[in-house]
């Protein structure tokens, strides 16, 4: 009997672990694909629109140098943010450093979330992918002995086939929290590195405006 007559003819509780696993690994693995194609598109740009920003001339020149280069939009929205004005508003009261701090911190959280999306369904799927594979080992373990037991004669060969079927379920937990696993430490070292980058043109550009405040 093959894995996929094993899980065919096992219970609803079978199926229902094999489909969970099923459906982590194929929501895993869009993740995965659509994160390495924004960080591999986000490190270079990241870099390029800080640096363009500085070698640009005003802000008006800085902002249109970095849409062109900031295709994941990491950089542009705290520009963006930092040239907003709320005027009549709690937001517009208070010191222009205050209010630059505000609005860049609240820009750099969405930024920020918008980087780390999909961390957290990796990381889900790495810790309890196995367990979920186990759970399904174990139950396809409990109904294979109770068959056997049912048959009368029990011998090692009667029990090494639906024993090491069921196997196959910790197996395949584990064939679904491995990549999970090796993507979220990879990107997460990225993630940090660009966050880095933002956190501190981000403090870099507070400290330009609010110059920029006082002297005029």
């Amino acid at each position: 009997m093959s894995a996929f007559q094993f899980i065919a003819q096992g219970d609803a509780i079978s199926k229902f672990v094999a489909f969970l696993l099923l459906a982590m690994s194929v929501a895993s693995w869009v993740v995965i694909l659509w994160k390495a194609w924004v960080i591999k598109r986000a490190v270079p740009d990241v870099a390029r629109s800080i640096g363009a920003f500085w070698q640009a001339g005003d802000l008006a020149q800085a902002k249109a140098t970095v849409a062109g280069f900031d295709r994941e939009g990491l950089v542009l929205p705290l520009i963006e943010a930092s040239q907003a004005r709320a005027a009549g508003t709690l937001a517009s009261v208070g010191d222009k450093a205050q209010q630059l701090t505000r609005v860049l911190r609240d820009a750099l959280h969405a930024v920020l979330l918008k980087l780390q999306f999909g961390q957290v369904l990796l990381a889900t799927v790495g810790s309890t992918a196995p367990f979920v594979g186990l759970l399904g080992t174990v139950w396809g373990i409990y109904h294979a002995l109770i068959g056997i037991s049912g048959a009368g004669q029990i011998s090692i060969d009667k029990i090494a086939g639906p024993v090491g079927e069921a196997l196959i379920m910790t197996a395949a937990g584990l064939a679904v929290a491995i990549p999970a696993v090796l993507a979220y430490n990879l990107f997460g070292r990225y993630v940090a590195r660009i966050e880095a980058d933002l956190e501190g043109f981000a403090r870099d550009l507070r400290e330009l405006l609010a110059q920029h405040e006082v002297k005029g």
